[in-house]
């Protein structure tokens, strides 16, 4: 029985594991994107660049990327 509560242990400890880094590797293409768009609407243009930039860097191959790139036209002017 003392077997089957530390296998029973050790899978859920894995599980939570598993969960917490699924949950920390966010920061996708389109978070930050989100993100960068909510920074403009603050009115805070400065950071909601380097959050696009940072997706072009990250992300170059991504919609996002190309999206980013326009936001970035539109801010500077």
């Amino acid at each position: 029985m003392k077997r089957f509560f530390v296998k029973t242990g050790i899978i859920f400890a894995t599980l939570v594991c598993l969960i917490m880094f699924a949950a920390c590797s966010g920061n996708s293409a389109e978070e930050i994107f989100k993100t960068a768009q909510f920074e403009e609407l603050q009115n805070n243009k400065e950071h909601a660049e380097l959050l696009y930039l940072e997706i072009m860097k990250k992300y170059p191959d991504s919609e996002y990327a190309a999206r980013a790139k326009e936001r970035i036209s539109a801010l500077k002017k």
